[in-house]
């Protein structure tokens, strides 16, 4: 609870023999994801579908529930909706507007300002009042952030600096990425939304690295496999300046999580192949690369979207659609109102994770 926020860069951080081999390693499985990620015909696949499972994967540690079946079949202009559905969704609007900012402007506590109010749908700003603790899962107090508005702005500002400033630091990115994460969330600057506000932050920061082109690479999934010990490092370091095992354990994370989801891009490419493969064989006038791309780019995939992409008839992408269902390339689905047809070999790569 006694924490003292060290101003960035912190001089008592050492890159140990343990974080550089841990850091190359990381940064050499990071690359074969990059790399990977540029093979796939239409990278909107990647985008929207791993994008989307992070969003899901973000909000659960906040212990924001939904179900792949309410998320894929997500209509803004609906209510039938359930708002753990719609946090979802405005984390990946959050995320989205991000990665669009970068490409003309660094990060800055504006932008992180204006994730957060996506987030969370509220017009505050930094806190500007006392009384925000943090506790364990007893509800005992562990940590105590700065209370003070001009302390957070302070600190925030240093941060900033420290995100953009190469010059003030020469730690590899993936371990400047690992305090960056540390030092906002023991900050914690908002009312809310602090922790999703500080994933989408990871992200950001390895595309502003150019370690990534796109935003693919997510930690949430493991952090709620390792949740426990995610917060119990977090406070390690605040405790005992246990800054090797906080950083260890984001290093970890990142090459756990880019292994996996070069394993997930593995699976959609097999599966793409496949699909194109069927169509190809058994209905080559049906075949199209739109197609394809809409099917996989919407595991939930309705009329509307084959007769955007493919601009055809109404009438004809029912046609389409039904003739994938007869080949067992997707199940369809009415709800309400609606015929869904569900690439289930797609969703299942999702559901596998």
């Amino acid at each position: 609870m006694s924490y003292i926020i060290p101003q960035l860069p912190y001089k008592n951080i050492i890159e140990t023999p343990r974080i550089l081999k841990k850091a190359i390693v990381a940064n050499k499985v990071i690359a074969e994801l990059k790399g990977l990620a540029q093979t796939i015909p239409n990278q909107t696949i990647l985008i929207n579908t791993i994008a989307l499972q992070e969003s899901k994967d973000s909000s659960e540690v906040e212990n924001i529930v939904t179900t792949h079946d309410e998320l894929f079949k997500y209509d803004k202009q609906s209510q039938l909706f359930s708002l753990a559905t719609k946090e979802v969704y405005r984390y990946n609007e959050a995320l989205f507007y991000g990665v669009k900012m970068l490409k003309t402007k660094p990060i800055t506590n504006n932008l992180l300002i204006k994730i957060m109010q996506i987030i969370t749908q509220r017009q505050s700003e930094f806190r500007n009042l006392p009384g925000t603790v943090l506790k364990n899962g007893q509800g005992e107090i562990v940590y105590m952030p700065p209370q003070n508005l001009m302390d957070i702005l302070k600190y925030m500002e240093n941060l900033e600096r420290f995100i953009n400033d190469r010059t003030i630091s020469d730690f590899d990115p993936l371990v400047k990425m690992a305090i960056i994460h540390h030092q906002f969330e023991s900050i914690h600057p908002f009312f809310d939304g602090n922790g999703r506000t500080g994933r989408i932050l990871n992200i950001l920061y390895l595309i502003s690295e150019e370690i990534l082109e796109l935003p693919i690479l997510y930690l949430s999934k493991y952090i709620i496999k390792n949740k426990l010990i995610y917060y119990n490092l977090l406070q390690k370091v605040r405790d005992k300046q246990a800054w090797e095992e906080w950083i260890i354990f984001m290093l970890e994370a990142l090459e756990n999580t880019a292994k996996q989801t070069i394993v997930t891009i593995e699976a959609i490419k097999l599966l793409m192949a496949e699909y194109k493969r069927i169509i190809k064989e058994k209905e080559p006038k049906l075949y199209s690369h739109e197609l394809i791309n809409t099917i996989f780019s919407h595991p939930y995939t309705k009329i509307e979207f084959i007769t955007i992409n493919t601009k055809v008839s109404r009438l004809t992408a029912s046609k389409h659609l039904q003739k994938l269902v007869n080949l067992g390339l997707l199940q369809l689905k009415k709800h309400k109102n609606t015929n869904y047809y569900i690439n289930t070999k797609l969703l299942s790569i999702f559901t596998a994770l």
